[in-house]
C-alpha cells in the first residue's frame, strides 16, 4: 500500500511541475533550486488584504501576520480566505513566495523567511510577527524559530495540516518507497525532508519541539491524504501548545489537506489564536459550516 502512495506522490509532483511550466505565464518567479529552472508563481498577485507595505499595526492589533504557503504552493492560492478574514479583523497581513514553490531545501527556505520577517518588522515598526502556515509552511517556520534566531521575533505560530513529524508517504521504509524518494529528491528536496524519520526532521524535533515564548497552535484534519497520519502534525503538549483536529470540534467537517486552509472552522481557530494571549483555546468553538 505504501509504495502505491509513494508512486502517487511522485506522479503528483511531476504533473504539477509540468502544469506550472507549460500553463502559467506570470511575470513573477520564485527563487530556483540548483538544477531546477525558476517556477512561475501567482500571476494574480497577492491574496486579498495582504502585502500593503504602508500598513501600520494598531494598538489593538500590534502584531503583523505572515502567511506561509506549502509545498508547490505560492503566496496567494489556498490562502485567499485566510488573508481576507485576518485583514478584516484589523491585522496587517503579509504573504511571501519562497523556495521555488517550496521545493528547495527547507533550511534555505527558512533563511528566506527570516529575511522576509525582518523586512515586515522594519516596514511596520512592530517588535514581533505571527505566522500562519499551511503544510510545509506550518513546519518550516519552526526551523527559523529554533535554529535561526526566530524565537524572539515570533509571537504565534499557527500550523494548518503542518508536516511537523513528516508523512509516511515518503519515509523510505521499503526499497520501492526509497527509490521513489530518490526520484522525488531530484525535483523536490523538501518533499524528501518531510518524510517521517528524515534526518532533517529528526534534528528539528530533537529536544524541545516548542522553544521560546512562542505560542504554537496546530490544526489537523482526519481526512488528510498528504500528512499521514494527520496526528503527526501535533507538537509536544505544553502550556503554550494547542493541538486541534477539526473533526473533534466539528464532527461533520470534510476538509482534506488542500482544502483545510479554506475551511470556516480553520479560519475561526486561526483567529482565536491570533486574538488571544497564548495559542488557540483548547475549548474553542468554531463555526462548523
Amino acid at each position: 500500500m505504501r509504495h502505491r502512495f509513494g508512486l502517487s506522490l511522485l506522479t503528483l509532483v511531476i504533473a504539477l511541475l509540468g502544469a506550472l511550466v507549460v500553463v502559467a505565464t506570470p511575470t513573477t518567479y520564485a527563487a530556483a533550486a540548483p538544477g531546477l529552472p525558476p517556477l512561475p508563481t501567482s500571476p494574480e498577485g497577492d491574496p486579498p488584504g495582504a502585502n500593503d507595505w504602508d500598513c501600520v499595526p494598531s494598538a489593538e492589533r500590534p502584531t503583523p501576520v505572515i502567511l506561509v504557503h506549502g509545498t508547490i504552493g505560492d503566496r496567494k492560492h489556498l490562502l485567499e480566505r485566510l488573508s481576507r478574514s485576518i485583514s478584516r479583523e484589523g491585522f496587517c497581513v503579509f504573504s511571501l513566495d519562497y523556495g521555488n514553490r517550496g521545493l528547495n531545501d527547507i533550511r534555505r527556505s527558512a533563511k528566506q523567511l527570516k529575511r522576509y520577517t525582518k523586512r515586515v518588522l522594519e516596514a511596520t515598526g512592530a517588535d514581533q510577527v505571527s505566522m500562519v502556515g499551511h503544510s510545509q509552511g506550518g513546519m518550516m517556520p519552526r526551523y527559523f524559530i529554533k535554529r535561526l534566531g526566530g524565537r524572539s521575533l515570533v509571537d504565534d505560530l499557527i500550523g494548518i495540516a503542518p508536516s511537523n513529524h513528516g508523512t509516511a508517504l515518503t519515509d523510505g521504509s521499503n526499497p520501492i518507497s526509497a527509490l521513489v524518494g530518490s526520484l522525488v529528491d531530484l525535483v523536490c528536496r523538501a518533499c524528501v525532508q518531510q518524510g517521517a524519520g528524515s534526518p532533517f526532521l529528526t534534528r528539528l524535533n530533537r529536544g524541545d519541539e516548542t522553544p521560546g515564548k512562542v505560542s504554537y497552535t496546530q490544526i489537523t484534519t482526519r481526512y488528510d491524504e498528504v500528512v499521514v497520519p494527520h496526528t503527526s502534525g501535533y507538537l509536544a503538549k505544553g502550556r503554550r501548545t494547542t493541538n486541534i483536529t477539526i473533526q473533534d470540534v466539528c464532527p461533520l467537517a470534510l476538509p482534506e489537506h488542500l482544502t483545510i486552509p479554506l475551511a470556516t472552522p480553520t479560519i475561526d481557530i486561526v483567529l482565536d489564536a491570533l486574538e488571544r494571549r497564548g495559542p488557540a483555546s483548547k475549548s474553542v468553538s468554531p463555526r462548523c459550516l
